[in-house]
C-alpha cells in the first residue's frame, strides 16, 4: 500500500507539472497527459527532453547583435521596400489595408517590389533549375535542406558543390541533424576534404542533451551569389523524382526568385548558419553577400520566416489574416493537415460565409499517425462546406495556399501545428497575378487526379476508424 501511495504521488506530481507548464496551451497539455497515462514516467522523461519549446526561445534568437543590425541596414538600403499599399499591384488591395498592415509588421522581412519569380512544379524541374543556377556561382553558394540523401540526385549536388569549392567559390552547406541523420560520414568527408563547409543543424544527441530536440530546421534554401534563390517544399532525394516504388509519383512545388527577396533568403540562411556552426559573418563580407543587383522584374514578394528564433509566429498569422479576408476562394495543398484552433475556425467561418474552400491532402500518406490525425479534423469542416480532395496519383507534398487573387504562398510550412509553432520554416508570399494564376492552374490540374471526400460516406466510416482518428487527434499538437 505504501508503494502504491508513492507511485500515485509521483504520477500526480508529473501530471501537475505538465499542467502548470502548459497552462497556456490546453491542447498540448492534453496530448502530453495522454502520453503520460499511456507510459507513466517514460512519458514525463520524454516531456522533459522534448517539450521545452517556447521557454528556450531566448537562447535561439539572434537578438540585437551588431552584425545583424548591419545586415538589416544593408538590405534596407539596397532593396525596394513596399511600405505603402498604393504600391501594391493593381487595385486588388484597395480595401485590404488591414491585411497589408499585418503583412508589413509580421516580421523583419517586408514586402519587396523588385523581383522576378518562377514556379517550379515537381522535383525534376526544381532540381534542374537549382543545379543550373548553382553551376553559375562565382563567389558563394549557400545550401540548406531538412532532408538531404546521399543517393543519385544527392551525389549530383555533392559533386557540384565539391567542384565549385575547388574553383574557389565559398560553399556553405547546412542539413537538419534529424532530417538528414542517414547521410553517411564518407559522403560528408568528401565535402569536407574538398573545402565545403558543412554543419548539421542541432544533431539529435546534442539537441537531446540540451533539450532542444523539438527544434527542427525544416527550411529548404539555395542562394547563389546573393542574387538567385530557391525555396519551397522539395528536399534533395531520389524520392522527390518518383524513384521510390512504395511512394510513386511525388507532387511538389518550389519557386525560383531573383531580386530583392533573395536578400531575405540570404539573411535567413546566415542566421541559421550562425546557429548551426557558431560562426559569425564578418562585416566586410556583407557587401559580397548582399550585392546590389539590377532590377529585372517588378513582382512584389515577401519572405516570411517563423520558428523559435522569431518573435512572431509569422506564417500562421499570415495564413490566418489572409483566410479571414477571403471573399471568393481559398485553395490549399498540404501533405499534413493539422490546423491550430484559430485556423480551423477561420476555414470553417469562410466556408459558411460562402467562400469556395478547397483543400488537397494525400490519399496515402508517409505517416499513418499524422494521416489519421488529419482525417479527424475533416468532419465538421465538411459539414461547414469545406471541400476536401485526396490526391491519388502518388504522394502530394506541396505546401501551397491561394487566396482570391490577393496572394499565393509557396514554402516549407505544412498546414499543421508543428510547422506553425515549433519548426524553423520559410514561406514565399507571391502577389503577382501571373504567379497566382500559375499556381491556380497547377491546383486545378491536381484536382483532376483527386477524389473528392463525400460528406455522407465520410460520416459513416467505421467505429474503429473513428476511434483511431480520435486517439491520433489527441496527439496532434505534437505531430
Amino acid at each position: 500500500m505504501f508503494w502504491l501511495v508513492i507511485i500515485l504521488l509521483v504520477f500526480i506530481f508529473q501530471a501537475a507539472t505538465i499542467l502548470l507548464l502548459e497552462f497556456r496551451n490546453p491542447a498540448k497539455a492534453v496530448a502530453w497527459l495522454f502520453i503520460l497515462f499511456c507510459v507513466p514516467l517514460i512519458g514525463f522523461v520524454v516531456y522533459y527532453f522534448v517539450a521545452q519549446d517556447y521557454s528556450k526561445r531566448k537562447k535561439l534568437r539572434k537578438g540585437g547583435s551588431r552584425i545583424f543590425r548591419e545586415m538589416r541596414e544593408t538590405i534596407w538600403k539596397q532593396a525596394r521596400i513596399v511600405d505603402d499599399i498604393a504600391h501594391m499591384p493593381g487595385d486588388r488591395y484597395n480595401h485590404q489595408q488591414r491585411l497589408f498592415n499585418l503583412l508589413s509588421h509580421l516580421s523583419e522581412s517586408p514586402i519587396t517590389g523588385c523581383n522576378r519569380s518562377k514556379v517550379l512544379t515537381n522535383g525534376e524541374e526544381a532540381f534542374a533549375a537549382m543545379l543550373r543556377e548553382m553551376e553559375k556561382a562565382k563567389h558563394h553558394l549557400h545550401v540548406e535542406f531538412y532532408i538531404f540523401r546521399d543517393d543519385v540526385i544527392g551525389t549530383r549536388f555533392q559533386e557540384l558543390m565539391i567542384r565549385k569549392a575547388k574553383e574557389g567559390v565559398k560553399v556553405r552547406f547546412i542539413c537538419d541533424g534529424l532530417g538528414s541523420h542517414k547521410m553517411s560520414w564518407s559522403f560528408i568527408r568528401k565535402l569536407h576534404d574538398a573545402g565545403v563547409e558543412f554543419h548539421f543543424f542541432l544533431p539529435p544527441l546534442i539537441a537531446t542533451i540540451d533539450r532542444r530536440v523539438n527544434y527542427r530546421n525544416h527550411r529548404k534554401i539555395v542562394v547563389v551569389d546573393g542574387k538567385v534563390g530557391f525555396v519551397g517544399g522539395i528536399n534533395v532525394g531520389d524520392d522527390y523524382l518518383g524513384q521510390y516504388p512504395e511512394v510513386g509519383f511525388w507532387r511538389d512545388t518550389h519557386v525560383q526568385i531573383e531580386g530583392d527577396a533573395v536578400y531575405f533568403l540570404q539573411s535567413t540562411f546566415l542566421n541559421d548558419w550562425k546557429l548551426a556552426s557558431g560562426k559569425r559573418i564578418m562585416e566586410p563580407q556583407l557587401g559580397e553577400l548582399f550585392p546590389p543587383h539590377i532590377c529585372s522584374g517588378d513582382e512584389r514578394i515577401q519572405i516570411l520566416g517563423s520558428g523559435p528564433d522569431q518573435d512572431w509566429d509569422a506564417i500562421q498569422e499570415m495564413c490566418f489574416g489572409a483566410i479571414s479576408v477571403a471573399c471568393e476562394r481559398i485553395y490549399i495543398t498540404t501533405p499534413y493537415f493539422i490546423p491550430d484552433p484559430a485556423l480551423y475556425e477561420a476555414l470553417k467561418t469562410a466556408a459558411v460565409s460562402g467562400v469556395d474552400v478547397r483543400i488537397i491532402i494525400p490519399y496515402q500518406s508517409d505517416s499513418k499517425l499524422v494521416h489519421l490525425a488529419s482525417l479527424s479534423y475533416l468532419e465538421e469542416l465538411l459539414r461547414a462546406g469545406v471541400k476536401f480532395y485526396q490526391y491519388r496519383k502518388g504522394f502530394v507534398h506541396a505546401k501551397v495556399m491561394i487566396v482570391d487573387e490577393l496572394l499565393a504562398t509557396v514554402g516549407t510550412a505544412n498546414m499543421d501545428m508543428r510547422s506553425f509553432f515549433y519548426n524553423f520554416e520559410l514561406t514565399a508570399v507571391l502577389f503577382e497575378r501571373s504567379s497566382i494564376h500559375r499556381l491556380l492552374a497547377d491546383f486545378e490540374r491536381d484536382l483532376e487526379v483527386c477524389s473528392q471526400i463525400d460528406t455522407q460516406q465520410f460520416q459513416h466510416r467505421s467505429r474503429w476508424q473513428k476511434g483511431a482518428e480520435m486517439l491520433s487527434r489527441m496527439l496532434s499538437p505534437l505531430l
